[in-house]
């Protein structure tokens, strides 16, 4: 990288709920420094779980367990999981700026980060924030490009309290499964045959069969 480019840090600062949103999102906040004047940022964020990155009580160990398996396994399973990737264009600034970057939340179960997010009771999340991107700026009156450092990051605990109450607040008192269309359709069958009004109770009465 030229040495005129200019040196930027990025530094997330905090998170909330984003809003108005249709589907559940975080709104993380960063904060932008740069030594000289920035013309435009592309800025490409990964943002992983850093989960070596906090201590689990016993509880916590076992709603955890498929993702890292029984406690024993814990020091050969425990991992950094890949949360989300963004894209985000900063516009021009001098000296420092804030933006922000958008992190869709499922509560699909499928996916390890849901897992993850919803297997914490309390605490903090460790999240790493990794950024690349390209830095437009002027050099002698002429416009130039030059890549972030590849160490360019951000580390941030994120409370689980706020993935909770956005989890709370679009889906209150419900959780999301995905079934094979086989399996919804055994299920539905069931329903229908035991006229069982809705589908926790279609789900309840195979639970309590199998003595669950």
């Amino acid at each position: 990288m030229p040495a005129t480019s200019p040196a930027v840090r990025i530094e997330v600062r905090g998170v909330e709920a984003a809003a108005p949103a249709v589907a559940p999102a975080l709104r993380f906040l960063l904060h932008l420094h740069a030594d000289a004047p920035i013309r435009a940022l592309t800025l490409a964020t990964q943002v992983r779980i850093d989960a070596t990155g906090r201590g689990y009580d016993e509880h916590a160990r076992q709603r955890l367990r498929e993702l890292f398996g029984p406690p024993e396994a814990w020091g050969r399973n425990l991992s950094s999981l890949l949360w989300t990737q963004t894209l985000t264009h900063v516009p021009a600034f001098t000296g420092s700026t804030t933006t922000q970057i958008i992190v869709a939340c499922t509560y699909d179960f499928d996916v390890a980060a849901a897992k993850y997010l919803h297997g914490l009771p309390d605490g903090e999340v460790p999240l790493r924030f990794l950024f690349t991107g390209t830095i437009f700026y002027l050099d002698d009156g002429r416009l130039q490009a030059a890549h972030l450092p590849w160490d360019t990051e951000s580390d941030f605990r994120m409370p689980v309290s706020a993935w909770q109450d956005l989890m709370d607040r679009h889906f209150p008192d419900t959780a999301w499964i995905r079934l094979e269309r086989d399996t919804f359709d055994r299920l539905y069958a069931h329903r229908v045959r035991h006229t069982l009004p809705g589908w926790d109770d279609a789900v309840r009465s195979l639970l309590e069969t199998s003595g669950g």
